[in-house]
């Protein structure tokens, strides 16, 4: 499988170590034209968007549930600050409107209280995932209790912050950057400083001021740095460089403010280098200071760099295959994750998307930051807590898929017709037309007579990625799943359990700008009569674009085997979310039908190292396990597959 990658960079925050090998975007046909500093942003999750006024909603379709055209576009640390805005309302109600069988499920959770084991004021007693205090009679099984609470403390190690003088410029490279003294007699410090005093400053050459620090820190520690703007215009984004350069931590706009924190564990001891920069403008080579390509914000700033013991906390529950877990954090800790029982990080979070969950779900939304897991192993799984100070309060809780022993067959509907739909849902502007797929089969270079063809090849590809794949998986064995399409069956939207995908429209007709969406993300598959859309305009527009199926053919490409997988790729992508997945990283080594959108589009269409769609080399994407999008802030590794194929089920 051809990846449009070059030099590798990370963006990973968490509870372990994970250097997944996100890399830069090299050149693609008819690139956007994006400078090399803002394609490394990019590659790294960091967005470069015009963000939008805190605490309002950001321009465009919501990319956690869309398939963005453009990712330089995306207003990424807005949405997140929007969706945490809008997260309480939205669990609250939810809560009323599942009525009494939601509120006992809360009711329960208040009743059974957890405590942490380790005394206060002490840690390392339950740090790994292997050293996890264990949780008795939690589970979906009879007699056990599907929802608690745990209570706990996280106790770092007291370090104090020296005051120290701001590095004289240029301190604009790893290079010339200023030592903190950390590691070396020192775990703390803070100093005041400026982005835009440095000779590549508005005021100099005009390619962007850079600081940066370096740091000592042993195995196991956590690095931690904390911005803080109180004057000024400067939006800081703060960055993390391996002694090579790569990226191996960054973090823009802290709890949907304009300052930035992060808190990184250290995989192995050496020299480290953190970089304040203003939003963007990141080098785009971090050994040169004028790498820059201008316009990053500017201002004083104040900065607390440490490296220090923290405190982790995990807890070990037993679960069944196929349980859904939900848990949300309040108090003192704003990181919450859960781990499989490998042990192998399965979602990490530091944010509350839970906005994102249809008003059916169950799981808890409230909080600092929201998981959700769905079990594909009978077996020990661990939920862990990190990140702050003091005390806090988690709620967990379990439940088996919804449509387990439901006897209506979960059906999804491929509508070919065009539809009236309220796009309203997705952000767009209320009830319209889509045109149908047809008015799209000639723009590429598909004669009318092939189009019963292309529709069958649509079919096939969503039904392998749907239904073959996760059959043969083996995870569940009552696994059942009904694909219908409009020209074949009558159209049963409307009916019980039934979900529809209109593939057809354009961006002007929808209102949304995006190639698909989805209606939402819903692990277990709580609601099962959901809407998405995937849009034709953009992926049938003249050869140029990277997200065209034009750019990919040429006269030795099978047109309709091309376009019908990578429209069925599509197509299965946003089924995937309504049936409970989040986007997977579009620019790392592994290719998954859950690839953001944005660039790399020819991955998640197949494309082949011959870089011609529809030749013998093109690739078949599948679901599976691959690192979440760095863009969109969770942590881990995703299992694709296994997080829909319980969700329906018989």
């Amino acid at each position: 499988m051809r990846r449009s990658i070059a030099t590798a960079g990370v963006v990973v925050l968490g509870l372990a170590t994970l250097l997944p090998g996100v890399a830069q975007a090299a050149p693609q046909p008819s690139d956007p034209g994006l400078s090399p500093a803002d394609q490394v942003s990019l590659a790294a999750g960091i967005p470069v968007a015009p963000k939008a006024a805190p605490g309002t909603k950001p321009a465009g379709a919501n990319p956690f549930l869309s398939l963005p055209i453009d990712a330089s576009k995306v207003d990424y640390s807005g949405w997140a600050a929007y969706l945490k805005k809008q997260a309480p309302a939205k669990a609250a109600a939810r809560l009323k409107a599942q009525g009494s069988e939601r509120a006992a499920a809360a009711k329960a959770a208040a009743a059974i209280v957890i405590d942490e084991d380790e005394p206060d004021g002490t840690f390392g007693s339950n740090e790994r995932p292997e050293d996890a205090q264990q949780i008795a009679d939690f589970g979906t099984g009879k007699k056990q209790n599907s929802a608690i609470r745990v209570l706990g403390s996280l106790d770092n190690e007291t370090v104090t912050a020296v005051t120290r003088a701001a590095t004289p410029e240029d301190d604009g490279a790893i290079p010339l950057a200023g030592d903190t003294g950390i590691g070396s007699g020192l775990a703390a410090i803070v100093t005041d400083a400026q982005i835009g005093d440095g000779p590549h400053g508005s005021a100099g050459t005009g390619t962007n001021d850079f600081d940066f620090y370096s740091v000592q820190a042993k195995a196991g520690q956590t690095l931690t740095v904390d911005t803080d703007t109180p004057t000024g215009n400067l939006d800081t984004v703060v960055v993390v460089y391996a002694p090579d350069g790569t990226i191996v931590a960054s973090n823009d706009d802290a709890n949907g403010e304009l300052d930035s924190f992060l808190n990184w564990s250290v995989p192995s001891s050496g020299t480290f280098y953190v970089a304040v920069v203003g939003y963007g403008g990141l080098p785009a080579d971090p050994f040169d200071p004028a790498s820059g390509d201008g316009g990053a914000s500017e201002g004083p700033y104040s900065v607390k760099i440490s490296a220090s013991s923290a405190d982790k906390d995990y807890y070990e529950v037993v679960l069944k295959a196929g349980d859904v877990l939900g848990a949300s954090i309040k108090g003192g800790a704003s990181y919450l994750t859960v781990y499989d029982s490998d042990p192998r990080e399965a979602h990490g979070s530091r944010q509350n998307a839970s906005f994102i969950y249809p008003m059916d779900s169950k799981l808890p939304g409230a909080g600092n930051a929201v998981t959700d897991y769905v079990a594909t192993k009978t077996g020990p799984h661990y939920i862990g807590v990190a990140e702050g100070s003091g005390g806090y309060d988690v709620t967990v809780e379990a439940y088996r898929p919804t449509l387990q022993g439901d006897k209506t067959t979960q059906t999804l509907f491929l509508d070919f017709d065009g539809a009236r739909v309220n796009t309203g849902v997705f952000g767009g502007t209320g009830n319209v037309q889509l045109s149908p797929f047809s008015a799209f089969v000639a723009k590429w270079g598909i004669s009318g007579t092939q189009r019963n063809a292309l529709i069958d090849s649509v079919v096939a590809s969503v039904t392998e990625s749907i239904k073959h794949d996760l059959t043969e998986s083996g995870l569940n064995s009552k696994f059942k799943l009904k694909i219908l399409n409009s020209r074949d069956h009558a159209d049963p939207w409307g009916q019980k359990n039934v979900s529809r995908i209109i593939i057809g429209g354009t961006i002007a007709e929808s209102g949304v700008s995006t190639i698909g969406i989805a209606q939402s993300i819903d692990p277990g598959n709580f609601e099962t009569e959901e809407t998405a859309l995937v849009l034709l305009d953009v992926l049938s527009d003249p050869a140029g674009g990277p997200a065209s199926l034009n750019t990919y053919l040429t006269d030795a490409s099978d047109r309709v085997a091309f376009v019908g997988r990578a429209v069925g790729n599509v197509t299965a992508h946003e089924a995937g979310h309504f049936f409970g997945n989040w986007h997977t990283d579009n620019a790392d080594a592994t290719p998954n039908l859950m690839d953001s959108g944005g660039a790399n589009f020819d991955v998640l269409f197949g494309v082949g190292p011959d870089g011609i769609g529809g030749t013998a080399d093109d690739a078949d994407v599948d679901f599976g396990h691959d690192t979440f999008s760095p863009a969109e802030g969770f942590v881990g590794t995703e299992d694709t597959l296994g997080r829909i194929v319980f969700g329906i089920t018989s």
